[in-house]
């Protein structure tokens, strides 16, 4: 039964349709049908701006965090759920959210919160990935899909030399989410149509 809740909880922490709800609320704005129709960060800064859209970003992020450290709370301290796999289902609560009529973004930030909370190395180093790779390529997804591919190297070695293989299932299982989740993205790169941020 613990190990249920704590499932649902990870799948409804990651649900949590922080896009959706700060424009609504905050700008009667329903940003599903402006911009990208994506309920992520980078639609968000679009359609409503920089103040929203780092609000998002964080709250994003925390979700992913928050849901890998739910085993740490005394209610689910007999859990046996491995805390990587409750960021598996706060990502697909992102992606599919049903606080959102399954509506959701592509869970970048939410597996960037996951790997956060589990390793902080790893994000750290991914974050200073994306930044060049923003500044080199000046698209959100492409970026967001090089850090993933980076994300694979480094937990493939990682596992070589540690022997965890928990790691390298969660980053390989989020990565592929995310490549799935662009695929209209790639389309766009490819014929050259894909919209790049300016000023970064």
């Amino acid at each position: 039964m613990i190990n249920a809740l704590i499932i649902i909880c990870a799948y409804l922490i990651g649900s949590i349709p922080s896009a959706l709800w700060i424009g609504k609320i905050f700008y009667k704005t329903d940003i599903r049908q402006q911009g990208s129709g994506n309920l992520g960060t980078t639609n968000t800064f679009r359609v409503l701006g920089k103040k929203p859209g780092i609000a998002v970003l964080l709250i994003d992020i925390l979700k992913g965090t928050a849901a890998v450290l739910l085993p740490l709370l005394p209610f689910f301290a007999d859990s046996t759920v491995h805390p990587l796999f409750l960021g598996v289902i706060a990502a697909a609560g992102h992606m599919f959210p049903i606080f959102a009529s399954f509506r959701g973004g592509k869970a970048v930030a939410t597996s960037g919160g996951v790997i956060l909370g589990y390793n902080l190395p790893l994000f750290l180093i991914l974050i200073i990935v994306f930044v060049i790779a923003l500044k080199l390529t000046k698209m959100v997804s492409l970026s967001s899909m090089i850090v993933s591919a980076a994300a694979v190297i480094y937990v493939i070695v990682h596992w070589m030399l540690t022997g965890e293989y928990a790691l390298l299932i969660l980053v390989v299982v989020l990565a592929g989410f995310i490549f799935y989740r662009h695929r209209e993205n790639i389309k766009r790169i490819k014929a050259g149509t894909e919209p790049k941020i300016k000023g970064f």
